[in-house]
């Protein structure tokens, strides 16, 4: 098992994962931050992504064009979220890459499909895993929360420690079960 820090960005996450992967990586476990589209589905649960609308450019690089890539590997995800008995909401997600480009419309629009959250590197990290023929778990937790009239910055970039522990943990089990 080993441990590293993503870059922030589909591109650039795409990048790293194919050299881990050209080291030998067959099962990765990405872990982190989102942005809340939906307040009430997400408050209090991590997130594991179903699928994740494809509003960035990496992932068609690697696979067809769609609006959507599945993540095939939340099944698992799943599987042992429940053994562990960690709550957990199942839900697509929006990957972009134009942070400051998600309109009130847009995020309407993801909404109605039924994206919860909001990030910048699922599509990507999991086209390039698929393209590759390993496999990608994604797993998020809603750091600040765009569901509402104003920005809620929640707990981005000041997250408490005891929380940051107790989702580490849980990191790291499911990491050695995936």
């Amino acid at each position: 098992m080993a441990y590293y820090q993503s870059p922030i960005g589909g591109s650039a996450a795409a990048i790293v994962l194919e050299e881990v992967i050209a080291m030998g990586a067959r099962k990765l476990l990405f872990f982190g931050s989102a942005g809340s589209l939906d307040k009430k589905l997400t408050s209090g649960h991590l997130i594991v992504p179903t699928a994740a609308y494809r509003d960035e450019g990496t992932s068609y690089h690697y696979a067809p064009p769609s609006d959507y890539i599945e993540v095939k590997t939340a099944a698992r995800l799943i599987t042992i979220l429940d053994e562990l008995k960690v709550p957990f909401r199942k839900a697509k997600v929006w990957t972009t890459d134009a942070v400051y480009r998600e309109t009130r419309g847009a995020m309407a629009r993801r909404k109605a499909e039924g994206c919860a959250a909001v990030e910048m590197e699922c599509a990507s990290l999991t086209a390039c895993g698929d393209f590759r023929g390993v496999d990608v778990h994604y797993l998020l937790y809603a750091a600040d929360c765009l569901d509402g009239v104003a920005w809620d910055h929640r707990i981005l970039g000041h997250m408490p420690e005891d929380m940051r522990e107790r989702i580490l943990r849980i990191a790291v089990e499911v990491g050695t079960r995936v």
